[in-house]
């Protein structure tokens, strides 16, 4: 009784480039889901619009609770996703203004603008109305208090003073 039609209305600007220069990785998440529109709320639908710098990229991350259907707006993209063990293989494709690219479920996956010079625009529709994200590296090096860097070291086989190094890093959210 009291949904009025401001629940499912949002002027969003998603066709003004946001900033991608305060990112250390380039991008701009612009993220719309039931957090900041209570429309989607049961409906499994959320939209993800993100800006790409040149050489910028969405690093590798998940969405634990969603399926990607990505859709390149402005020129190009070098996207891929990685399956689950045993064979953790790699599916990767460029993508130009127009073409598509589904992220299954929960993998991992990424988005990188190749080019140096022009930004890129691309927009997902995901089908969860919260579908967060799970950013690899600052689920792994990111976190206070840290994960164990005798757990790291031997996860990554690399010496403690690589991972000591990796953490003391400072590990940004791209996602707004």
């Amino acid at each position: 009784m009291a949904v009025n039609a401001d629940d499912f209305f949002k002027a969003a600007n998603l066709d003004k480039p946001m900033d991608t220069m305060k990112s250390k990785v380039g991008s701009n998440v612009t993220l719309i889901n039931v957090m900041q529109l209570p429309g989607p709320n049961t409906l499994g639908i959320s939209l993800a619009c993100i800006d790409y710098a040149p050489l910028g990229q969405n690093p590798p991350h998940t969405n634990p609770r969603a399926t990607k259907i990505l859709t390149m707006l402005e020129r190009t993209l070098y996207v891929g996703f990685v399956t689950s063990n045993p064979d953790n293989k790699l599916f990767a494709k460029v993508l130009n203004k127009g073409d598509v690219f589904v992220f299954p479920h929960g993998l991992i996956h990424f988005q990188f603008n190749p080019i140096y010079d022009k930004p890129a625009v691309a927009i997902a529709a995901l089908s969860s109305q919260n579908p967060r994200a799970i950013t690899i590296a600052n689920a792994v090096f990111g976190l206070k208090p840290p994960i164990s860097d005798d757990v790291l070291a031997k996860a990554f086989q690399v010496q403690k003073g690589t991972i000591d190094w990796l953490q003391a890093q400072f590990w940004e959210n791209n996602h707004n």
